[in-house]
């Protein structure tokens, strides 16, 4: 039956975790046969899937970098960005679900309708049109909904090394760290997710793990450079060895980054990944 390959198998070979490829097959996503108490799944069918995936991931529709964070929004997104202001997370959840069963990834969910959304809902803030009441629950339900999705970003086996993230003293913006954690995993690496507003001390330790590539710091508002400087430096008195990135909306690219002590790492979770890529190639 080498035609045909296990359900746990096909996910691997997808690079997807074991309950996502289940969800293909239960929604007809993914064709496969029930044999007693296991699937077994077409490899002509996995190979088609995972064409279709990449294809949808060389787009990059979402690289919010590319085309800045308004434009290009796609309509699901703008009725993802509704229902967070509204502090409706069944329904949040039923939009992303929608698109992952449709054969969406992690990263192309994360990246292509949550972050766009919840840009809109900073930019709306700022001008006025939402309350920061409504900013703040449309951030608690992105959280709580960027919790549920955790499992998916789970690999198996040894990952392509270990990667620091979080956000310096002073900064309280949580969820862009969390979605960058949440594709480092996707793409295959293991993650040390600080969280933000983290003491300068506290990122010597974790740098020192074994297996560590990067120590990566988000920043997305002004003013944050003695912060981010002191943990850059406390990162290299405890790992030398170990690439300091640091990026967000709150940095002015690699010159800034340079003069921190680190290197730039671009402005949003895909191009974090890609720098990590390279540093630990």
């Amino acid at each position: 039956m080498r035609d045909t390959v296990s359900l746990p198998e096909a996910a691997a070979r997808l690079g997807v975790h074991y309950m996502t490829a289940y969800r293909y097959v239960r929604t007809g996503v993914l064709p496969a046969t029930q044999v007693g108490s296991q699937w077994r799944v077409p490899v002509a069918e996995v190979e088609a899937l995972g064409r279709r995936r990449t294809g949808t991931e060389d787009r990059r529709a979402w690289t919010l970098a590319a085309s800045g964070p308004a434009s290009g929004r796609t309509e699901r997104a703008s009725r993802l960005e509704r229902r967070l202001v509204a502090g409706d997370e069944g329904g949040v959840w039923r939009l992303l679900n929608e698109a992952l069963v449709s054969g969406a990834g992690l990263v192309e969910v994360l990246l292509g309708m949550l972050a766009p959304a919840m840009v809109t809902v900073g930019e709306r803030w700022e001008a006025g049109s939402i309350s920061v009441a409504d900013e703040h629950r449309a951030t608690a339900v992105a959280m709580r909904i960027v919790g549920r999705l955790g499992p998916l970003a789970a690999h198996r086996g040894v990952g392509r090394g270990v990667v620091v993230v979080g956000a310096p003293p002073g900064e309280r913006h949580q969820l862009p760290v969390a979605i960058a954690a949440d594709v480092l995993r996707a793409r295959g690496f293991d993650v040390v997710d600080l969280g933000c507003d983290v003491p300068a001390a506290t990122w010597a330790r974790p740098a020192c793990r074994p297996r560590v590539v990067a120590v990566a710091v988000g920043v997305t508002g002004s003013g944050q450079d003695r912060s981010v400087r002191a943990v850059m430096a406390a990162v290299s008195r405890s790992a030398p060895g170990v690439a300091r990135l640091v990026g967000g909306a709150g940095m002015e690219g690699p010159d800034h980054a340079a003069s921190l002590g680190a290197l730039w790492s671009g402005l949003d979770a895909d191009q974090l990944s890609r720098a990590v890529l390279d540093v630990s190639a």
